[in-house]
């Protein structure tokens, strides 16, 4: 059985600001998020990984970097575009509040009812691409490393939470209903197949040992 772990990246100042950063957008890491990555690392240094896979977005690939650096292991690494953010069109950039208050219909689609959303409004990708896009390549590595091999994906929010629900054959109309992923979260797929996927743990932070979740954690 192949195991996959999905990472989101750390926490962004974009994202404490409430705002879209998407497939263009970028914006540094806190400095407390380096610490989150370290705690990260620890509660994974008991599991041994095949190979990491990252985005090429600076916020995945640092997050990645750093995760590899606090490793007591050595790791093969892989950049993948296919791993990028959700391309968020001309939302990229702009608070959420801004979002809400020029395209709610469309905003309200995105975070609820992904069987809504008319990506040609804003001119962003839609849903039906992000899970092929991302689930192609989870589907590849998994083929990769079958048998009982652990991967590692250091991706986004958006891109994770649709790919990874679309792994799980979840209709369009449920996607958002497990809720967002945190910053420096954990999320974990198993495999036999590469074909058909099952749950095992999501939005996973406890290691991160925060009491309460900002809001502005999630997507």
């Amino acid at each position: 059985m192949t195991r996959i772990y999905f990472i989101r990246h750390g926490k962004t100042q974009w994202n404490l600001q409430s705002r879209y950063q998407g497939a263009h957008g970028d914006s540094p890491l806190l400095k407390s998020s380096y610490q989150e990555i370290e705690l990260l690392a620890k509660s994974l240094n008991n599991t041994a990984f095949a190979h990491v896979y990252a985005s090429p977005l600076k916020r995945a690939r640092v997050t990645a970097m750093t995760l590899l650096d606090n490793l007591e292991q050595t790791v093969p690494f892989t950049i993948d575009s296919r791993l990028r953010e959700f391309d968020l069109g001309l939302m990229e950039g702009m608070h959420f509040s801004a979002v809400a208050e020029k395209w709610p219909a469309v905003l309200d689609s995105f975070r609820h009812h992904p069987d809504r959303y008319d990506a040609s409004i804003v001119q962003s990708e839609s849903f039906p691409e992000v899970i092929a896009r991302v689930g192609q390549a989870v589907k590849e590595y998994a083929r990769c490393y079958s048998g009982n091999q652990n991967l590692l994906i250091v991706s986004h929010g958006a891109a994770l939470n649709a790919a990874i629900n679309g792994l799980l054959a979840v209709p369009m109309a449920h996607l958002k209903d497990r809720g967002g992923l945190s910053n420096t979260s954990t999320t974990i797929l198993r495999t036999d197949d590469a074909e058909h996927f099952e749950l095992e743990k999501w939005n996973d932070t406890t290691y991160l040992h925060k009491e309460h979740l900002d809001p502005t954690d999630t997507i």
